[in-house]
């Protein structure tokens, strides 16, 4: 059981991982509202973000889930960002721009190994395709500090590739090997999503599978601090 509940090492530096995002920044912005809308639109229902509340996305990419968490909150709630990777700040920018939310919403090149929030201010904290990118060492650092900027009962929700129940997979099988041939663009491989949030301490209140494009087993998890 230990080894099937092996996931693979993310071997590439942060710097790796941004510049290979640079380079399809504009591509994925291109794509990604269309691909994951779906996916997007059903992680949003579960964490279920509220008029007024405090909310926080980590990697949010081009920025399509930030817009739809700032409507959410309304102008009395607060919404905040952080990316890695300049490209994507400068295109979420730009959509915030053209959706009338600038003034509404900070987005921060940052990194959520050291998130540059205090304790305590978030209601609820949003991660989609991003927790995967992490180094196996570096998952329950980032999930305790989104754990410190939440307030006590806040939600943490996650959008993962999952292996759970997926082990046996060919196209998970292939995403690996893709992974161990060219890390620097295929930075991120499945990992056992609820595990991690689990072993982390947090009390997981809602988890569903999604199968995106017919191919890519994802997984939504909602948990509670």
């Amino acid at each position: 059981m230990r080894e099937q509940k092996e996931i693979l090492r993310v071997k590439v530096t942060k710097e790796a991982i941004k510049e290979s995002y640079a380079k399809i920044s504009r591509f994925y912005a291109a794509v990604e509202g269309a691909l994951e809308k779906g996916l997007r639109k059903k992680g949003l229902e579960l964490l279920a973000v509220q008029e007024g509340e405090a909310v926080l996305e980590i990697g949010f990419g081009t920025g399509h889930a930030l817009v739809e968490l700032a409507r959410c909150v309304g102008k009395d709630g607060k919404t905040s960002g952080i990316d890695i990777t300049p490209q994507m700040v400068e295109i979420t920018r730009k959509r915030l721009e053209k959706e009338g939310l600038i003034d509404r919403v900070e987005v921060y090149e940052e990194d959520a190994r050291n998130i540059p929030f205090e304790d305590n201010l978030f209601d609820a904290v949003y991660m989609a395709s991003s927790l995967e990118l992490f180094d196996t060492p570096d998952i329950p650092k980032v999930l305790e500090e989104v754990k410190r900027v939440l307030k006590p009962g806040g939600r943490l929700g996650v959008i993962s590739m999952s292996k759970e129940g997926h082990e046996d997979s060919l196209f998970l099988k292939f995403y690996e090997w893709l992974h161990k041939k060219i890390p620097k663009y295929a930075s991120c491989r499945p990992i056992y999503v609820e595990d991690s949030i689990r072993e982390a301490g947090y009390k997981i209140a809602e988890a569903e599978e999604f199968i995106l494009t017919g191919l890519v087993p994802e997984k939504i998890v909602v948990a509670r601090v």
